[in-house]
């Protein structure tokens, strides 16, 4: 019985996902008071807005064409992802709005917005 349990340990080890997100570092997030940290961190996209207005995946630079079509494919398919964006509060308002119409388009229906908590 407990050299089940080693393997079934061993097992689930293995195959769960063991890798840290990465996000850019230098974006200074905006802050909210009312904020509330979700419990799940897991199937996510990490899109950051610095404050330039530039766009990455994860920490990967890309232009607007290159993220419209990576939304595209990623979320063409019913896909229970969700996408984690991170914006430099001294970005261009604007960024916002143009990302939000790009994930509206392919499909994205779930985006959880990075802030500080006061």
């Amino acid at each position: 019985m407990i050299d089940m349990t080693f393997l079934l340990l061993v097992f689930f080890m293995v195959t769960s996902k063991l890798t840290e997100q990465k996000v850019k570092k230098d974006i200074s997030l905006p802050q909210a008071s009312a904020s509330i940290r979700p419990k799940d961190h897991s199937q996510r996209d990490v899109i950051n807005i610095d404050d330039n207005g530039r766009y990455f995946i994860a920490d990967a630079e890309v232009s607007n064409d290159q993220l419209n079509e990576f939304l595209k494919k990623r979320y063409g398919v019913n896909t229970p992802y969700v996408i984690y964006l991170r914006a430099d509060q001294n970005m261009p308002a604007k960024k916002i709005g143009e990302f939000m119409e790009m994930a509206t388009e392919a499909g994205v229906d779930r985006v959880i917005f990075g802030v500080l908590n006061e």
